[in-house]
This record gives C-alpha cells, sequence and structure tokens, in this order.
C-alpha cells in the first residue's frame, strides 16, 4: 500500500478536486487531515463504512465506526460552493454473498428473507438518523457480494426507506443491473455517483466460475475509464439528464499481483482523469 502523502500528492497531480476518505485514518487523523486536503486544493467527497444491517449483534461496532467517520467530516466540512462528503452506507453482506458476486439477480434464494428485510430497514434508519443529526445526508452503496447487489434487492431497499442511492456503474453491472437504466428508473434517489468500468468477458467468467469478490479485484473486472464495456458516454449523458449536482468519484478497484508496478493505480487514474476531462469535466 502507498502512504497516505503519496495518494493525496497523485490525486492533486492529476487534476482531482476531492478524495474519498478510505479506511478511517488512513488519510490522516481529526489533527492534520483539514491540512493535509487543504494544502493540496482537495475536499473530501465522502467515506465508505460497511454495516450489518441485516444482523443486530453488528451493529453497535457499526455504529460507533459511522460516528467516528463523522467526527473526521466534521474536520473538513465543505465550503457551500462544494458538495459535502456523503457518508456511503453498505450492506457488510455475509461470506455466503461474498463468495456468490453477481448471482442473486437469477437466484433470488441468495438474498434475505422478508424477516431479513425488516432488520436491515430497521437498522438503516438508524444509521440514516445518526447521519442526519450530524447534519450529513447519507447515500447507500448497492455492493457486489452484498444483500443489496442485484436490482431486484436495490428496489426493495429503495422501497423500504428515503436513502439516497449512490450509483456504482461497476457494481451494478457486476449485479445485473444497467446504469443507463438505473439512472432513467432511479434519478430522483441517486445523490452520489462511483464511476467506473468493466470487463464483461472477466464478468461472466467469474459468474460462470463461482468465484469471490476477491477474484473480482484480483482478476481486474474493474479497468480504466473507456476500455471496457460499459458506455460511459451514454452513462454521463443521462447524469446530465437528470441534473445531478454531487461529487462523481472515479473508482477502480483492484488488488494489485506481484507483477503489478507500484504506480499502475496513479498512472490509471491519471488517465481516467483525462478521459472525463475530455469530456468536460
Amino acid at each position: 500500500m502507498p502512504d497516505a502523502i503519496s495518494v493525496l500528492d497523485a490525486v492533486h497531480r492529476d487534476g482531482y478536486e476531492g478524495i474519498d476518505l478510505g479506511p478511517v485514518g488512513y488519510l490522516g487523523s481529526k489533527t492534520d487531515l483539514q491540512t493535509r486536503l487543504a494544502a493540496r486544493g482537495l475536499h473530501l467527497s465522502g467515506g465508505y463504512v460497511a454495516m450489518p444491517f441485516s444482523d443486530p449483534a453488528g451493529m453497535d461496532a457499526a455504529i460507533a465506526e459511522l460516528r467516528t467517520m463523522l467526527d473526521l467530516f466534521d474536520t473538513v466540512k465543505a465550503p457551500n460552493h462544494v458538495p459535502a462528503p456523503k457518508p456511503t452506507l453498505a450492506d457488510a453482506g455475509s461470506g455466503a454473498r461474498r463468495s456468490a458476486p453477481g448471482r442473486a439477480n437469477a437466484d433470488r434464494g441468495l438474498g434475505l428473507q422478508p424477516e431479513g428485510w425488516d432488520r436491515m430497514a430497521a437498522n438503516l434508519q438508524v444509521a440514516m438518523a445518526l447521519c442526519r443529526e450530524r447534519g450529513y445526508e447519507p447515500t447507500f452503496h448497492h455492493h457486489a457480494g452484498t444483500y443489496v447487489e442485484a436490482p431486484w434487492e436495490i428496489e426493495e431497499l429503495l422501497a423500504r426507506s428515503d436513502v439516497g442511492l449512490c450509483l456504482d456503474t461497476g457494481h451494478l453491472a457486476l449485479g445485473g443491473g444497467d446504469p443507463i437504466r438505473a439512472i432513467k428508473d432511479w434519478g430522483p434517489r441517486i445523490n452520489h455517483i462511483h464511476l467506473k468500468d468493466i470487463r464483461r468477458s472477466v464478468i461472466d467468467a467469474l459468474i460462470r466460475e463461482g468465484a469471490s469478490m476477491m477474484d473480482v479485484w484480483r482478476r481486474g473486472a474493474f479497468c480504466r475509464l473507456g476500455t471496457g464495456d460499459l458506455d460511459i458516454d451514454a452513462i454521463l449523458k443521462g447524469v446530465r439528464a437528470i441534473a445531478y449536482h454531487g461529487w462523481l468519484v472515479v473508482e477502480q478497484d483492484m488488488i494489485p499481483g506481484p507483477e503489478t508496478s507500484t504506480d499502475a493505480a496513479a498512472l490509471d487514474q491519471d488517465r481516467n482523469r483525462a478521459y472525463l476531462r475530455a469530456r468536460g469535466l
């Protein structure tokens, strides 16, 4: 893993306006995070926290983690012209779901039973209330390998809550969805976007082989913008059509192998930024 300063310098050098928090404490603490961001003209776009919404036994620890993340948010509140950082909530899933990414769309038996959805909705409400009490509007990240992955699971979550949706184009495609249709269907609920491209041949093979989420990241299912199979231009057109004004977070989740150069991620994000800059972003 590169150190935080190297990451912040690379993100600044590539021309990004902000960065997601990453693991709490990685980019900085309550005493130095704001200074590190401000020195590079960067803002905080959000922070991700996975919570066991369908498992009450784990919620106390997850709520404590969420509070810690919001404490960091408080140290770097955005100016009025910049979107505030989004608490990005996600389901923590289970071992069974992490070993079966992309399969719930065709096999609903992998999903929650009604009582599981009841617990999910109730615990999500607690997390949302905490975020709003602290002055932050939450967003929910549908994530492969969790109980909110397939389009039907996303629909169920949206029906059971008023939480905003973090549209992740790569995870939606892996879960069996279409990002362009999602923008049309869920546009009013989208309040955060994670933009990534995918290699469908890799995803299809992973699902066929019964591979795990770790394999998704190791085998490069998510790739540089414009080098995969998603129609990024059509996605951006759809985003403009719904007059979206939040953060557009460029993500390229991957686990580097021993042959991967240490600067590969930074080079890819430089190219991702150039790709978007050529499209007026």
